[in-house]
């Protein structure tokens, strides 16, 4: 596996270079050496937060954990990832059956976690009005929403904002 590690407000020290490479190494035994692995250290006042992404084809493999040590973090996100991953295990391998970043042995080995089943329980239908991506995000806080849907007037294609933490804004636009 690859590691790409870097740090914000954070030097990134031999030990916790090998930390991480050997906590995260023990996901090797889920995918194939070529994929790529990126970790992002930051330390705000006491949070240490740790952020790892693994792209795997079609989807993305991340978590983030926030604790006030770093090694503590470390270890908190390697269990999480290893978790997410025997959980949608199923629904991984049934979309990339064939050139996936996962290894044989783990999209063979047969295992009892029962799927846990999608439950949509509440569907809302409603109107979309092209908007500008700043109208929509007073109107999602208008709503007193966490995100919102519209039809950006500039590209009239579906967008989604989205609150992101320290009061700033997120905008998703599709990629075909």
């Amino acid at each position: 596996m690859r590691f790409t590690i870097s740090g914000k407000n954070i030097e990134i020290t031999e030990g916790l270079r090998t930390t991480v490479m050997d906590k995260l190494g023990k996901l090797e035994r889920y995918f194939t050496p070529d994929t790529e692995i990126i970790v992002t250290m930051s330390v705000e006042k006491e949070r240490q937060k740790i952020e790892v992404t693994i792209p795997v084809k079609g989807n993305i493999i991340r978590s983030e954990q926030v604790s006030n040590d770093m090694y503590v973090s470390i270890d908190l996100v390697e269990e999480v990832i290893e978790r997410q991953l025997r959980k949608y295990k199923n629904k991984l391998i049934a979309k990339h059956q064939e050139g996936s970043n996962f290894r044989r042995e783990f999209i063979e080995k047969e295992e009892t976690v029962e799927p846990e089943e999608v439950n949509i329980i509440r569907t809302k239908h409603f109107g979309i009005k092209p908007m500008y991506p700043e109208d929509a995000c007073i109107q999602m806080e208008l709503l007193g929403h966490n995100f919102f849907v519209f039809c950006n007037a500039e590209t009239e294609e579906v967008n989604v904002v989205y609150k992101r933490k320290g009061n700033t804004y997120g905008l998703i636009e599709p990629e075909f």
